[in-house]
């Protein structure tokens, strides 16, 4: 009899693992399919913008601004390509301006709250936010924590300009050097993507899920969250946005999450996500990883209580 019942859940253990991986892979097309079609044309568009100059003609009339912020403005550049492209084309950029310790680990943490919008706002848009509002957010909020880090990092802000001028080869090589690029995106998304959503169906199906928010349930409260956004909390602060959008949009569409509590989260992730790969690609630079973490976190769980009180206020005048 106890043979009988072994081997029964062990079947039960299989079927149950056979229907995750079944209901997650369809899941996890989906959205890699939805991916790269906004990564795709998005990522051609950008780098014909940057190779023909547009992204530099724009930047130079955002100098003065950046100067406020303890920032030379050809720094502009750094972050409107950020905007447009993600974190591995601010490392190129800053290492090509040989930006000082200080001015470098402001601009990369400004570029770590607004990277990668075209990509990034439409998960979140996805997920049951404005798309409009998240965009201002984070631009919002990648110059707060440069007002933040300028006025409480130690150290004096440099007077010193520096140029940008990298030079460029043929637009053919740089045309098959992004179609090699593409390939290799492409193959990442759709394992990483399939993988993460099995795995999320298989956390949710043995019950771990629960097991790894409970610790950091009471945290979220402090944070401003609901209780029900810990798992996507830890996704995006884990895997970033874009890799986790297949889990994020799974919890919403499972309705695992609703779009009230996704849209409240999403607040907190669009200033502050990715908090363990992204700011770990600039060790390299010698930048602190406390300057690259805490002033995003503080600046997401500040966002947060704000939303909270709009909320409240509009709440208030309908009555």
């Amino acid at each position: 009899m106890k043979d009988f019942l072994i081997k029964q859940r062990k079947k039960a253990w299989l079927f149950k693992l056979i229907k995750c991986i079944f209901r997650g892979i369809p899941q996890g097309m989906n959205t890699a399919k939805w991916l790269l079609k906004i990564t795709i044309p998005v990522s051609l568009a950008v780098l014909l913008l940057d190779y023909f100059g547009v992204i530099d003609y724009v930047a130079q009339y955002t100098v003065p601004l950046f100067k406020y912020f303890g920032l030379p403005g050809v720094t502009a550049v750094v972050l409107l390509t950020s905007i447009f492209t993600n974190v591995y084309s601010v490392i190129l950029i800053i290492a090509t301006l040989a930006l000082p310790e200080r001015e470098g680990t402001i601009m990369a943490a400004m570029c770590l709250v607004s990277h990668a919008f075209p990509i990034e706002t439409a998960v979140l848009s996805k997920t049951g936010s404005s798309p409009i509002r998240m965009i201002l957010i984070r631009i919002g909020g990648s110059f707060f924590v440069a007002w933040l880090m300028n006025m409480f990092m130690p150290g004096e802000a440099t007077t010193q300009e520096f140029t940008h001028n990298i030079v460029k080869p043929e637009l053919l090589t740089v045309l098959k050097d992004w179609g090699y690029s593409m390939i290799h995106t492409i193959i990442k998304i759709l394992i990483l993507i399939n993988l993460l959503n099995v795995l999320q169906k298989i956390l949710e199906a043995y019950g771990i899920t629960k097991w790894l928010c409970k610790p950091l349930k009471p945290f979220m409260a402090l944070f401003g969250l609901p209780q029900t956004t810990t798992f996507g909390w830890i996704v995006a602060n884990t895997l970033g946005l874009s890799y986790g959008s297949a889990v994020m949009i799974s919890l919403v569409e499972d309705k695992k999450l609703s779009k009230k509590d996704a849209d409240m989260l999403n607040h907190h992730n669009a200033l502050s996500h990715s908090q363990l790969e992204d700011p770990l690609l600039f060790l390299t630079f010698g930048y602190s990883l406390f300057w690259l973490i805490i002033p995003r976190f503080v600046a997401a769980v500040i966002c947060v209580w704000l939303r909270r009180l709009e909320l409240y206020i509009k709440r208030k005048l309908k009555k």
